[in-house]
């Protein structure tokens, strides 16, 4: 298993709830398919640099975890098509 960063952003005009369900919906898929999440970090609401879907504000997400190639396939497939999560970015981090 390779260790991975995603950052994804939510769209912050939705109650906290919905938000809180969008971000643990994709961390569900890391666990559900044994991947293992070593950090998890909430950065808020932030302005975004530029409109992405009319939207000016994001909610912020940053989630550290280990997985398999096939976990972070079905991981970046739900992100693209869940429509609350605005962006997605997830790299794999070297080797220590």
């Amino acid at each position: 298993m390779n260790k991975y960063e995603m950052m994804f952003i939510v769209k912050a005009n939705a109650d906290e709830k919905a938000i809180a369900n969008t971000a643990k919906s994709l961390k569900d898929v890391i666990t559900s398919m044994k991947g293992k999440i070593s950090d998890e970090k909430e950065l808020g609401n932030n302005e975004l640099a530029y409109p992405i879907k009319k939207e000016t504000v994001g909610y912020y997400f940053v989630v550290d975890f280990e997985a398999n190639a096939e976990t972070v396939a079905e991981l970046d497939r739900k992100a693209r098509i869940d429509e609350s999560v605005l962006r997605h970015l997830i790299i794999r981090l070297d080797e220590e």
